[in-house]
């Protein structure tokens, strides 16, 4: 008779799983509205577990916000090579497009915003955040051969997706919105 054999998890194959299940859970509540009990539970571990990968709450939270950062530079990086030129601006719009494919995941958008409205009052998570836009911005900078101006404009239509995006902004028939979601593409 053959027995499979189990093959036991590694400590990063668990904290991926940490990671994957804890932006669902941070999404949801928040980083302060989240426990890492809940965390836990959802990744199918003891909370003591948990804090073997991660010392503490913040450093959970801010392992998260790196993670989608490290998303969204992935998502940046397709969206650069599919551009139709090395121009600027058709790589600044194709990465802008990606990047709108990427938050239609409501999970990874909600962890953005939960992470900078944490930003405000969490010096750990407002590093985390600084962190993730510098190497954000030098990317798109970078791979864009954009001005100033234009990188500028880049992350704050990509701002302005986040507010339409969150309120749902599209599914609202009225001039305000129309204003707001103008020449602005989402999935």
């Amino acid at each position: 008779m053959k027995t499979e054999q189990r093959r036991l998890s590694t400590a990063e194959e668990r904290r991926e799983t940490v990671l994957r299940t804890a932006i669902g859970a941070f999404a949801a509540r928040g980083y302060f509205g989240t426990t890492t009990t809940e965390v836990a539970k959802a990744a199918g571990i003891s909370q003591a577990y948990v804090y073997r990968l991660f010392p503490n709450k913040e450093a959970l939270f801010t392992a998260v916000v790196e993670h989608c950062f490290t998303q969204v530079r992935a998502a940046l990086e397709g969206g650069a090579a599919e551009a139709r030129s090395s121009a600027p601006e058709a790589v600044l719009e194709s990465m802008g497009d990606a990047y709108a494919r990427l938050i239609s995941d409501n999970d990874l958008l909600l962890v953005q915003l939960h992470a900078q409205a944490a930003a405000v009052s969490e010096p750990a998570v407002r590093e985390a955040v600084r962190a993730g836009y510098a190497r954000a911005v030098e990317y798109v900078r970078g791979a864009s051969g954009g001005s100033e101006e234009q990188v500028q404009q880049f992350f704050a239509t990509g701002m302005l997706c986040h507010l339409i995006v969150s309120i749902d902004a599209e599914s609202v028939d009225a001039p305000w919105t129309r204003t707001l979601a103008a020449g602005i593409t989402h999935y």
